[in-house]
């Protein structure tokens, strides 16, 4: 008999360690996934001062590819410093969606990129009634018929060449 009890203590005690475990709220969540590679900075190290804080060297290398740029391309100065005008008078929310647009062109292939060059150059000579009628025929139009259209009104190249070091 007391190995009856004692085989019925040892259910009893190993029953009771096993239930609530069963029964338990289960663990709470552990930290979030990082966030994808393309959505987040690759800043491993500690942060870094603003502009005003940075050292003349640190300001320097910052600096240095965009004089380079400048100096090697005198024909497309203009175009860079009406560039960087137009980026100082947009707002915020402006500069995010002209970011996810060079990231959406940055991953399209060579041919979707060209539409998209010549799409824009056009679109951007017409007033908003005429691109919102090329915009509905456009999304209407066969890729037979956007290839010809392409090939219609694509200009001259006049594009500096694509940046090797970027």
């Amino acid at each position: 008999m007391t190995r009856l009890i004692r085989l019925s203590l040892a259910l009893a005690l190993l029953a009771g360690s096993v239930v609530p475990a069963a029964f338990a709220a289960p663990p709470p969540p552990g930290p979030p996934p990082p966030p994808p590679a393309a959505d987040r900075d690759d800043d491993a190290g500690p942060p870094l001062p603003d502009w005003e804080h940075l050292s003349p060297q640190q300001r320097e290398l910052l600096i240095a590819p965009l004089r380079q740029r400048w100096n090697d391309t005198p024909q497309q100065r203009r175009r860079m410093f009406e560039h960087a005008q137009r980026w100082q008078s947009m707002t915020p929310e402006q500069r995010d969606q002209a970011r996810k647009g060079a990231r959406r062109y940055e991953d399209m292939s060579p041919q979707q990129r060209e539409e998209a060059r010549v799409l824009f150059d056009r679109m951007r000579a017409l007033p908003p009634e005429q691109r919102k009628a090329l915009r509905d025929r456009w999304e209407a139009m066969t890729p037979a018929q956007r290839a010809a259209w392409i090939r219609a009104n694509a200009g001259p190249d006049d594009r500096p060449p694509p940046d090797a070091s970027r």
